[in-house]
């Protein structure tokens, strides 16, 4: 718990503030359902790409990577290494063809309403089954963030975790609740650039306040040469499912809503520089903090792991910019769980009470249920958060794989090869989703079952991609020619 407490407080009371008005002015400008899940599709390159940045990492980026680093040494930036990768692809190859094949699939505002409309599937089974999905796995996504929340205010505060929760929670529900799209987009946007200066500062700071990069590796290496070792007993399998969490950035409705949201094809460059290098820088950063931390704290080892970041910003700085620091660990986990309940809602919204309930539902009914499936999505999520024994990086681990072999090869897929059906993306859809929650049951230490349940998901997911698009009808006239319109749209941005 840090001592002077005052001057952290008054901080974190005008960011949350600060961010509770973005809410407020985004409310004003929420008119449709159109507006509240994507933002008219009116995002700027910097605002897309910082937001998608934002949403992608959360409390992860903070507090899990680090810790993994301080628990384990290098070995543990091969995750690291495998998300640069996914996000390099993500921004080069799937941003601009998502843009322009959900305008030409008949304007669709999420991922849901895209497939149906992509596939041309009257039966809506795409559209219920993807929605299902998508609040399952979002459920343990946003109880990992809430995690993250109670760990920063009991490591700050010294709160107890049912209060650290409830704190958290009534913010983020709050500005999500009211503003919707661009609440989150805005806001995102803010806390993107606060968690990329986090983590550009604090490792500087330490390895200054160590003596330099000489005496801080050399420690590192002291307490244990592994520590500096890239593979440090890690075998093929071990690195495949290590790199293995870049194949989940394709799957993942939170960040690539983004993409269909930017404001037009021409935007789309410069959101991918952006959008590019805040990931690597970033990530970089994580990975050091985690590293030098094995140093500075090795008279004193924390008890948690996950907390090296906050310990670095109570012990090297004044309680003012610690408060900005740590607000930084706050903007992380708000920007993802915020992301999270607003597709969520949207499924809830479109996908199901429109798409099967009320099909001519008004819109500003749709946003009245679209706040609501965000207080019922937070209160559930609450739930799961209550487990003591919950830790960041294994609820995100659950949830990234779940979402990412879902959908990613569906959505690779989707985009790129023509010759997709109906019958392909359901096939693909169910057993990704599927084996991610069978693996997990027979997963073992070591060996081949020790792989990580994305891997094999998405190699299953794609496989019967392949297989069902085979079985059944072929694509028809209309379908083929928006696949070739869009195809050019992204061709000529």
């Amino acid at each position: 718990m840090v001592e002077n407490l005052t001057p952290i407080i008054i901080t974190f009371i005008v960011y949350l503030v600060g961010m509770m008005a973005l809410g407020v002015i985004a409310y004003k400008m929420t008119d449709s359902l159109s507006d509240y899940v994507l933002g008219g599709r009116r995002l700027g390159a910097g605002v897309a790409a910082l937001s998608a940045g934002a949403s992608d990492m959360s409390s992860w980026l903070l507090l899990g990577l680090p810790g993994a680093l301080y628990a384990s040494g290098l070995v543990e930036s091969w995750i690291a290494i495998g998300l640069a990768a996914g996000a390099i692809i993500n921004w080069q190859f799937v941003a601009g063809r998502l843009r322009s094949y959900t305008e030409v699939a008949n304007d669709a505002i999420t991922l849901p309403d895209f497939f149906e409309n992509r596939f041309g599937d009257k039966s809506k089974s795409l559209r219920v089954v993807s929605a299902i999905l998508i609040l399952l796995f979002f459920t343990f996504y946003t109880s990992a963030g809430l995690v993250g929340g109670a760990v920063l205010f009991e490591s700050t505060f010294g709160l107890n975790q049912q209060a650290a929760l409830w704190i958290g929670a009534v913010v983020i529900i709050g500005y999500t609740f009211m503003g919707g799209f661009l609440a989150v987009s805005w806001t995102d946007f803010v806390q993107g650039i606060l968690m990329f200066l986090a983590l550009i500062i604090i490792p500087i700071v330490a390895i200054m306040d160590f003596g330099g990069f000489g005496p801080t590796f050399d420690q590192i290496r002291t307490i244990d040469p592994n520590n500096l070792n890239l593979m440090g007993g890690v075998g093929l399998i071990g690195i495949i499912s290590l790199m293995g969490w870049g194949l989940g950035y394709f799957g993942q409705p939170h960040i690539i809503v983004r993409f269909m949201a930017i404001r037009s094809m021409k935007e789309i460059p410069k959101a991918k520089t952006i959008g590019i290098s805040w990931v690597v820088l970033s990530m970089f950063g994580a990975v050091m903090t985690g590293l030098i931390g094995i140093a500075y704290f090795a008279d004193q080892p924390l008890d948690n792991p996950e907390t090296v970041f906050l310990a670095f910003t109570q012990v090297l700085f004044h309680p003012v910019v610690a408060g900005v620091l740590l607000a930084a660990v706050l903007a992380a986990i708000m920007s993802t769980i915020d992301s999270q309940l607003l597709v969520s809602s949207s499924a809830l919204a479109e996908d199901f009470y429109k798409g099967m309930i009320r099909k001519n539902a008004q819109q500003k009914e749709l946003v009245l249920v679209g706040r609501f499936g965000v207080l019922a999505i937070a209160i559930v999520a609450l739930l799961l958060a209550q487990n003591p024994d919950s830790t960041v990086l294994e609820l995100v681990s659950y949830a990234w794989a779940g979402l990412g072999a879902t959908f990613g090869p569906l959505v690779l897929f989707s985009l790129f090869w023509k010759r997709m059906t109906r019958n392909g993306a359901l096939a693909g859809m169910i057993s990704g989703g599927l084996t991610v929650v069978l693996w997990i049951q027979i997963k073992t230490e070591t060996g081949f079952f020790s792989l990580y349940e994305l891997v094999v998901g998405f190699v299953i997911s794609s496989i019967m991609i392949i297989i069902f698009s085979y079985i059944g009808p072929p694509p028809t006239k209309e379908m083929e020619e928006a696949f070739e319109k869009a195809k050019e749209m992204d061709r000529n941005r």
